[in-house]
């Protein structure tokens, strides 16, 4: 039973790997060409490290997920939001 559940796992990830029609792009490849660039290898950016509590991240990361978004740009949202605030109170 284990071999067939192997067999069958197997099956399945090679159809999903390999197109059918090898002139077709897949949609995977379609996207790398063409999204932008990634914040990593985006000049614009700098790579901060943060560090929070284990509970609070956790509590981050499942808002920024249900709110579709990265955690990155939550932070940054309240970074310039901190900041603006400091500005008012000059």
């Amino acid at each position: 039973m284990a071999d067939q559940k192997a067999g069958d796992f197997g099956k399945l990830f090679a159809a999903r790997s390999t197109p059918k029609n090898p002139d077709i792009q897949t949609l995977e490849s379609l996207d790398v060409q063409t999204s932008k660039l990634s914040k990593s290898k985006d000049p614009a950016y700098q790579r901060t490290t943060i560090y929070l509590p284990k509970t609070l991240h956790r509590q981050l990361k499942i808002a920024a997920m249900e709110g579709e978004r990265e955690i990155s740009e939550v932070v940054q949202s309240l970074v310039e939001e901190w900041l603006e605030s400091k500005r008012s109170d000059v």
